[in-house]
C-alpha cells in the first residue's frame, strides 16, 4: 500500500471505517445470501397469514376504543342505561367503550350507521324492542335486522307502569277494568308516539283485556305525564324509570307493572296478571349487537364484558334505581327474543290497524 493512496485496498470492518481529514466515506455493497432473503419472505408471509386468524381468535381485540351506537337522545333510560353499562365494559375490555348518540324514528340511523361499519367489533349497536317494532312498521328499511346484525348479549328489561293520578278513585286494575268494561269507549290511556312499545303495549292490553278505550299519543314523556295529573287521561302507559320521580313524589299511582313478574323498586303493586289480564306480559329491553360476519371469538369477547359489567354492585345498584331489570343472555337467547317480539308486535300493529309508516 502507498503512503499515498487514500483508501486501503482491504476492506476494513464497519467499526473500523477508515476516518482521514477531509475524506468521506464510500459506501459499502452488503451481500445477503439468497438463503436468508428466502427465510425472510417465509417469516413475512407466515406472520401474514397467522394474522386473520389471530383475530378470528380474538387475541390482541380491542386495541382502540370501542363505539357503542345508541339511537336514543342523551338522557333517557336506554342512553342512560348503555352509559353505566359502557364505562363497567370498559373496565373489562381495557379500552374506553363511546357512547354515540343518533337517534331517528325506529332506530333506523343507528341501525344503518352499524349495519354499514366494519365487523371487527369496534362498533356495536345498541339493540331495543323498537327494532322489533320496526320490522313490521315500516314499508321499507335500509336492512334486515335479522340478518344484517349478529346478536352479543341482552343488557336489561324495562317494565312498563300503568299509573293513574294521584287523586283518582280506582286504587286498583281491576276497580279500572271493571268500570272500563261497565263504559265502553270511555276510558282513555295516554302513551307517547304511535308505534313505540308504550302505545303497542296498550293495544294489546285493550285485546287481552277486552275493552273499550280511547289511547291517546302524545310526542313524549313529560307531556303524557303532564296529561295524566291534569285529567285529560285516566291512564297513562309508561316506562317504569321515566315515571318513577312521579311515583315517588305521590303525584301519580301505579296500580300493575306490565312484566310477569313484580319490580324490585315497586314490590307491593301488582302485575297486569295479577289483575286479572291472562297472558300479558310486556317489556322493553336493551341488548348489544355488531355486523354479521364479526368474528364469534370478538363476540364472546363483548358478551363476557356485558357479564362482568352486570356483575359490579354498583352497576347493578345503579340500574336497579333506574328500574331496568338487569339480565345478561346469550346470543342465541337474544336471537330468538328478537324473532318473537318481531312477531308479536307484527300481530298487534295489524290488529291495531296501524298504518305502515
Amino acid at each position: 500500500m502507498k503512503p499515498t493512496d487514500p483508501w486501503p485496498r482491504s476492506a476494513p470492518s464497519d467499526m473500523d471505517t477508515v476516518r482521514a481529514q477531509g475524506a468521506v466515506s464510500r459506501p459499502r455493497t452488503v451481500c445477503v445470501p439468497r438463503r436468508m432473503l428466502l427465510g425472510a419472505a417465509a417469516v413475512a408471509a407466515a406472520v401474514a397469514a397467522a394474522a386473520p386468524r389471530a383475530f378470528a381468535r380474538g387475541e390482541g381485540y380491542p386495541e382502540r376504543p370501542v363505539t357503542l351506537v345508541v339511537p336514543f337522545a342523551p338522557g333517557g333510560i336506554a342512553d342512560l342505561t348503555a352509559r353505566v353499562v359502557a364505562q363497567a365494559m370498559g373496565s373489562a375490555l381495557g379500552q374506553p367503550v363511546v357512547i354515540d348518540n343518533r337517534p331517528s324514528a325506529g332506530g333506523i340511523v343507528a341501525t344503518t350507521t352499524v349495519v354499514n361499519a366494519a365487523p371487527d367489533g369496534y362498533t356495536a349497536l345498541l339493540l331495543s324492542n323498537a327494532n322489533a317494532i320496526s320490522a313490521s312498521l315500516f314499508r321499507r328499511l335500509p336492512f334486515d335486522v335479522t340478518r344484517n346484525l349478529a346478536p352479543v348479549c341482552t343488557i336489561g328489561f324495562f317494565d312498563l307502569a300503568l299509573c293513574v293520578d294521584s287523586g283518582s278513585p280506582w286504587r286498583s286494575l281491576r276497580d279500572l277494568l271493571a268500570w272500563a268494561r261497565a263504559h265502553p269507549g270511555k276510558l282513555t290511556i295516554g302513551t307517547i308516539a304511535i308505534g313505540s312499545t308504550q302505545h303497542l303495549a296498550a293495544e294489546l292490553f285493550k285485546t287481552r283485556a277486552g275493552i273499550d278505550a280511547l289511547i291517546v299519543p302524545y310526542q313524549a314523556t313529560p307531556a303524557v305525564l303532564t296529561a295524566l295529573r291534569g285529567g285529560e287521561i285516566d291512564l297513562a302507559f309508561e316506562i317504569l324509570g321515566p315515571a318513577l320521580p312521579q311515583i315517588a313524589g305521590g303525584a301519580v299511582r301505579p296500580l300493575a307493572v306490565s312484566a310477569s313478574r313484580r319490580n324490585r323498586v315497586l314490590p307491593t303493586t301488582p302485575t297486569v296478571q295479577e289483575a286479572g289480564v291472562a297472558d300479558y306480559d310486556v317489556a322493553s329491553w336493551n341488548a348489544l349487537a355488531v355486523p354479521v360476519g364479526t368474528p364469534a371469538a370478538v363476540i364472546e369477547r363483548l358478551e363476557a364484558a356485558i357479564r362482568q359489567a352486570l356483575s359490579v354492585p354498583a352497576v347493578l345498584q345503579r340500574l336497579l334505581e333506574m328500574g331496568v331489570r338487569p339480565q345478561a343472555g346469550t346470543p342465541a337467547e337474544l336471537e330468538a327474543l328478537l324473532a318473537s317480539e318481531i312477531r308479536r308486535w307484527r300481530e298487534v300493529i295489524v290488529a291495531a290497524k296501524i298504518p305502515l309508516q
